[in-house]
């Protein structure tokens, strides 16, 4: 089945590098990223999962667990992760999945025929607290993630949820945001003080109302 912006992400149960893991219990109320990866012992997964480690922090403090993939076992994940921790200087305390059956890459559509017919395509899901899938992006296996970005994506979500707007090309936390074309004007310059400039009726900026 294909997982889509908006659909609720799916429960399951699975093995894990920490032991057998319940999905929905390991996310509780947070934030969740659940990506996959190829292959255990491959190069370019090693080094995305060394940065996700060296990034917990800033995961934390936005209230978001992450839970890798990978369609090898449990035993070759904690092997892998001695190797992650010795080359990428770092120590991976955060679950890797074991899908050598498929099952939970077949749930969330990271086997892509065209692309491999064994092998996870390299996928990445951000589900918010109410577990609705919120930004999906694949890359090809030969092509490492940005990570600045994902965590740009989550600063942006959240504070759309929060704030009830929109963020603009290559915003970052601190620059202005969107006032939503849903609201007047008048009425955005009550619901955000730091004051509205109006390019178009339709194109309005104010101050990021958290800062």
């Amino acid at each position: 089945m294909a997982i889509r912006l908006g659909d609720i992400a799916l429960n399951f149960v699975a093995d894990s590098s920490v032991g057998t893991l319940n999905f929905y219990d390991f996310l509780g109320d947070s934030w969740g990223i659940l990506f996959s990866h190829p292959a255990d012992f491959t190069p370019v997964c090693t080094t995305e999962l060394g940065m996700t480690s060296k990034l917990k922090a800033e995961f934390e403090k936005r209230n978001t667990k992450v839970l890798a993939l990978s369609v090898d076992d449990a035993n070759d994940h904690r092997k892998w992760i001695d190797d992650i921790n010795e080359t990428q200087n770092t120590v991976v305390d955060f679950p890797i999945i074991a899908d050598k059956d498929r099952k939970v890459s077949e749930l969330y559509d990271f086997i892509h025929p065209n692309a491999s017919a064994t092998a996870t395509v390299r996928s990445l899901l951000i589900i918010d607290p109410d577990k609705k899938v919120r930004l999906i992006i694949t890359y090809p296996a030969s092509t490492g993630r940005n990570f600045n970005e994902i965590l740009r994506v989550l600063d942006s979500l959240q504070l759309v949820d929060s704030h009830k707007i929109a963020t603009p090309v290559n915003w970052n936390d601190g620059d202005d945001v969107i006032v939503p074309a849903t609201l007047s004007t008048e009425d955005a310059k009550k619901i955000f003080p730091k004051g509205v400039t109006e390019l178009k009726p339709y194109l309005r900026f104010t101050p990021q109302p958290n800062k």
